[in-house]
């Protein structure tokens, strides 16, 4: 099966896909005017050659079966209608998506399935399961927060994986993100709320991502944290994806179904 890695996230992707059983690396997209174009995919990441020039056109029809894209909003929103119109499937790892690529990614699932996830580690899928699970066994007298570290370039906070969290404790305990979420407390802000769902960001260093999950009652606390020490992990988790969505029906999935895990 072909795969084309689009706007990769460091050099991590290509030889994951290249080694991958069932995969085989077809294209290599990277944005315009990147020091990339030109080289091969392979001596980027530094293995041996895949014989695989990173392009910044996005693939012809029938070059690859599936698409990985990280990348940016707009960008995403771009491969998700081409890759709609090509008839590839597509897996998406972008963060940061606003309303406008979010509807070309619901859009496209019209057309092709989609895996959309903002982090495709296998861990940070299986922890959604835990924190869900712990948030309806504490009950309401329990208050959630959330706080997620990562190095200082990155551009958009909270995570996408925070924002995931939250909507999974917000899912589970009946709340409305859209009113119980909190994302700064400064000055006199008054008792905290019981439906409130903390969400903090903490920017430094070289952090891949960090991200813990409070549960905080009288007398004692749960903390359930994961960290990501390589990029590696979401490129293993993608590639995981791909694998997996080669073969379904049009739809929007998330890596939930990868996994099989129940939604909720």
């Amino acid at each position: 099966m072909g795969c084309a890695i689009i706007r990769a996230m460091g050099p991590s992707s290509a030889p994951t896909a290249g080694q991958a059983t069932g995969l085989v690396l077809t294209a290599a997209v990277e944005h315009a005017g990147s020091p990339r174009l030109g080289l091969d995919a392979g001596l980027v990441a530094g293995i041996d050659p895949l014989g695989v020039r990173i392009a910044v056109e996005l693939p012809d029809a029938g070059v690859a079966a599936v698409w990985i894209d990280f990348s940016s909003p707009a960008a995403a929103a771009a491969s998700a209608a081409k890759a709609a119109e090509r008839g590839a499937a597509l897996v998406v790892g972008t963060t940061g998506l606003g309303p406008e690529a979010k509807h070309a990614l619901v859009q496209a699932a019209h057309r092709i399935p989609v895996v959309l996830a903002p982090n495709t580690s296998v861990g940070v899928t299986v922890l959604l399961q835990l924190v869900a699970d712990a948030a309806q066994l504490l009950g309401p007298d329990y208050d959630l927060e959330i706080v997620e570290t990562h190095h200082r370039l990155k551009r958009d906070a909270p995570s996408g994986t925070a924002l995931r969290l939250a909507e999974a404790l917000a899912e589970a305990t009946g709340r409305d993100l859209s009113r119980d979420a909190h994302y700064s407390r400064q000055g006199d802000i008054g008792p905290r709320t019981k439906a409130e769902i903390g969400i903090q960001t903490v920017r430094g260093g070289d952090v891949v991502g960090d991200h813990t999950v409070y549960f905080l009652g009288d007398g004692e606390r749960i903390e359930i944290t994961h960290r990501a020490s390589t990029r590696d992990t979401f490129a293993r988790g993608a590639i995981r994806a791909a694998l997996w969505v080669r073969d379904r029906v049009p739809g929007l999935y998330d890596m939930r179904d990868v996994l099989g895990l129940t939604r909720r």
